[in-house]
């Protein structure tokens, strides 16, 4: 057999397979189609946590500059924004010991003895008052300190984007389906729509992001009624998103 007559024949056989591939029964199969679909809104909401932490040898001495300045903090939040919601939470008291040296051989390590005492408590602020948010900030600075911000978007927004988060996710399906039946060279006409799976829908992005973790710290002494200049914030955006499976069956 010459050169060119294999060649052929190899060329003979790729299409007759082909054709094989192409000419599969599509007929009653069930299709399993993933679809995804999101929303984006900016954000309407922030959760701010603040805090204040009180060091002293005398652990009631501690506590009580703790209280006074949550307090006071407290006051300042509510009358710079009354709309906010707050909730003090994580009071702490722990015992601040000196660093451990090296012991001379045989010789017998005493009782650790705490040199201090560490207070603190976190005040979580949550509002819709963005415009206001630096001049709010900056005021409850004076007393505690900033240690995190959070944006996101109220829950009533969530609910009106649902919709439109539905509305996505369900156009993705059908353009998945009709490009499945573009490639099994049926039409889309043919192809039923079975179950529709919402199970993963509630995966929101961002929506439950937790806070930023409060952190034990050390923070600069402030000079009480101190003035801390107003900060800027971007509140960016939120990404809903959503996932469905759709089982897909062609007649």
């Amino acid at each position: 057999m010459t050169v060119m007559k294999s060649v052929l024949v190899a060329a003979a056989a790729t299409v007759a397979l082909s054709a094989q591939a192409q000419s599969l029964p599509t007929s009653g199969t069930l299709v399993v189609v993933p679809a995804f679909g999101e929303v984006k809104h900016v954000n309407d909401q922030v959760v701010a946590t603040l805090a204040i932490e009180e060091q002293d040898k005398d652990k009631a001495a501690a506590a009580s500059r703790v209280n006074q300045k949550m307090n006071k903090g407290i006051a300042i939040v509510k009358q710079a924004d009354p709309s906010a919601a707050l909730k003090s939470y994580g009071y702490y008291t722990y015992p601040v010991y000196p660093e451990e040296r090296p012991l001379p051989a045989g010789a017998v390590a005493k009782p650790r003895l705490p040199t201090a005492w560490r207070v603190g408590q976190y005040l979580e602020v949550t509002t819709a008052n963005l415009a206001s948010l630096p001049k709010t900030v900056s005021a409850a600075q004076g007393v505690l300190t900033l240690n995190g911000l959070n944006f996101g978007l109220k829950p009533e927004t969530i609910r009106l984007l649902d919709d439109q988060r539905i509305a996505a996710t369900y156009k993705n399906l059908n353009e998945r389906v009709a490009a499945i039946a573009k490639a099994m060279g049926r039409n889309v006409s043919d192809a039923v729509l079975d179950t529709v799976d919402f199970e993963g829908s509630g995966n929101y992005a961002n929506e439950s992001r937790p806070a930023a973790a409060p952190m034990m710290m050390r923070s600069a002494k402030m000079a009480e009624d101190s003035t801390v200049a107003e900060p800027s914030f971007e509140p960016g955006e939120t990404t809903l998103d959503m996932r469905v499976v759709g089982k897909v069956k062609f007649k």
